[in-house]
């Protein structure tokens, strides 16, 4: 089925969402301790009080744990960062500054950050969804940062472009072979494609 055709999911009652919200913390908590070889199923369903089957209802495997974690983070950066928007004369310069302070968030928890990006990286297509949604936000966090309310073709393929580059950086970076300048460098490259760089 298309992502048009699949009926949606009933939303979730407090209770759950409350429960999923614990899945989420203890999957942090053991990435950020140990990165991805820590996020074990049943060490996720001890932390979080939950029964196993009922983890493997909201999550089927470790895989869609650490994609739903990474969405809930960009959700959260996307809160923070309408609250507080990025700095910037032109479209350009608020990616880059939009995207640094996203990558300044996962230094800040490295294990974590590569526990994440791994699972994405690793996502095959029955955690379709989650990553759909991780790209979904990632676009409307860079799209926000543009200012754009309706782009177009062009901005859309940019913006593509700007995803497949950040993601590659991260990954760079997580494996130590990129330092945080060319980290800075080459996201300020590809923001380019969205308009001049501010002087």
């Amino acid at each position: 089925m298309t992502a048009e055709a699949r009926p949606a999911s009933p939303p979730l009652t407090e209770r759950q969402e409350a429960r999923r919200r614990r899945i989420l913390r203890a999957t942090a908590e053991l990435a950020g301790r140990g990165g991805f070889e820590a996020v074990q199923m049943r060490e996720v369903a001890e932390a979080a009080e939950v029964a196993l089957g009922t983890l493997y209802r909201y999550f089927p495997s470790k895989i869609h744990l650490l994609v739903a974690t990474l969405r809930d983070r960009l959700q959260l950066l996307r809160t923070a960062l309408r609250e507080h928007p990025p700095a910037g004369d032109d479209a350009a310069a608020r990616v880059t500054e939009t995207l640094m302070r996203a990558f300044r968030a996962m230094r800040r928890e490295p294990q974590l950050a590569d526990a994440m990006v791994r699972a994405l990286t690793f996502a095959d297509r029955s955690a379709s969804s989650e990553v759909d949604a991780v790209s979904g936000l990632t676009t409307a966090i860079i799209l926000d940062a543009m200012g754009t309310g309706h782009p177009t073709p062009g901005q859309l393929s940019a913006v593509r472009v700007i995803e497949y580059t950040w993601h590659s950086a991260l990954i760079t970076w997580l494996a130590g072979r990129a330092s945080i300048a060319q980290v800075r460098t080459d996201i300020e490259t590809v923001c380019r494609l969205v308009g001049p760089a501010a002087p």
